[in-house]
């Protein structure tokens, strides 16, 4: 054996620990259960905020107004688009009186714009359970039914489903798979579902469901008004305030596309970056925590030469161990494969992106988002 054991062994330790949990996860991270057909169906209201998705808004109602097994009211909230986001969901309107449009007021300063959007659509509900939707969404026709049941079931007053994140470019497909793989690497999800601390709450902001009760109670997106990273704080918020929050698995009842080019994943991953993985007090410890596990390993192969064979054994391992949970997520959550084989590099596109976005804050300009500027950007107004 030589000096290089200790690095092999660490990049082992940091590789496995991830892969088991994400293993022992994949069993408690299911498909909500199929709803009642007995039962009386669940009123809901579909919130919406949209602002200049025009090119989306039509496939996310036309998915919503096919669901079966629920009553709903469908409700967009214009957030002051340029485009014809408006008149598209007017449309819709004028043809099924389940949906409603209307203008979002004016931001206030202090305010993110979707936090702010969402606020108001929750006064404008009418029915006891919200389901908050992102525009580029697409469901199935059961999907509202089954997020409802599973929300009946676990008992938690907020749940999320992560749909399946559909992927074109290179930077896409390195990049967002993440979502899942972190998600189920790093969040024990027998804690999460036992233990009320906020560190523990963890959702997908492109769909959540609640109940009015729990809503008002937590204080709404008003308890997160300043935040971009509504996934993981809305149901930090809940939490903090007593209420505990789930999540499932809703790769065959959802699908979205967050983004659509290089630029749009960039700048999308770094406005929030700051809030998750990316905060100031986190940044070194979450750096050595990926790369020592997900990027190592690769890189010791280079020295391969000067391995013995016992830390070869180790570092084929801890290969396998960092290459094994994406491999899975590309047949079970049907990911990119290319995105898969080349893992470390999407996760060191990741870390980039964080470092980015604490650059970006260090010299005072934090990255906004869909032409507003950052809610906490010192002088900035955010109205409209």
């Amino acid at each position: 054996m030589t000096w290089l054991l200790l690095p092999v062994g660490v990049a082992l330790l940091f590789a496995a620990l991830p892969a088991l949990l994400y293993f022992r996860n994949v069993t408690l991270f299911k498909p909500p259960p199929v709803a009642d057909t007995g039962a009386s169906p669940p009123r809901i209201s579909v919130l919406i905020p949209a602002r200049n998705e025009e090119a989306s808004i039509a496939a996310a109602l036309t998915t919503v107004l096919a669901s079966t097994g629920v009553e709903l009211e469908v409700v967009v909230l214009d957030d002051h688009s340029t485009d014809r986001t408006a008149a598209i969901v007017a449309d819709f309107a004028a043809r099924d009186n389940r949906v409603r449009v209307e203008t979002a007021p004016p931001l206030p300063d202090g305010w993110c714009g979707k936090q702010h959007a969402c606020y108001a659509l929750s006064k404008l509900a009418r029915h006891d359970t919200f389901t908050f939707l992102d525009a580029d969404v697409r469901l199935a026709p059961d999907a509202l039914a089954r997020l409802a049941e599973f929300q009946r079931v676990s008992g938690a007053p907020l749940v999320s489903g992560f749909p399946r994140q559909e992927t074109g470019t290179l930077l896409e497909k390195l990049v967002i798979p993440l979502i899942n793989w972190l998600l189920l690497c790093y969040l024990p999800f027998d804690r999460m579902r036992k233990d009320l601390r906020p560190s523990l709450g963890a959702g997908c902001g492109q769909w959540f469901l609640t109940t009015r009760a729990a809503y008002e109670q937590v204080g709404g997106h008003g308890a997160i008004k300043a935040s971009l990273h509504d996934g993981v704080k809305l149901p930090r918020a809940y939490r903090a305030a007593g209420l505990m929050t789930d999540a499932c698995d809703a790769t065959d009842l959802a699908t979205c596309r967050m983004y659509r080019n290089a630029s749009q994943v960039w700048f999308g991953l770094a406005k929030n970056a700051q809030e998750g993985l990316g905060a100031p007090r986190l940044i070194g410890f979450t750096t050595a925590l990926l790369f020592c596990g997900q990027i190592l390993p690769v890189l010791l192969w280079l020295a391969l030469p000067l391995i013995s064979t016992v830390e070869v054994v180790l570092l084929s391992v801890a290969t396998v161990a960092a290459f094994a949970p994406r491999l899975h997520a590309v047949v079970h959550f049907r990911q990119s494969g290319l995105g898969a084989l080349l893992h470390p590099v999407g996760v060191a596109c990741l870390l980039m992106v964080q470092w980015f976005s604490i650059a970006r804050s260090a010299v005072g300009k934090p990255v906004g988002w869909k032409g507003r500027a950052h809610p906490l950007t010192p002088g900035v107004l955010h109205h409209g």
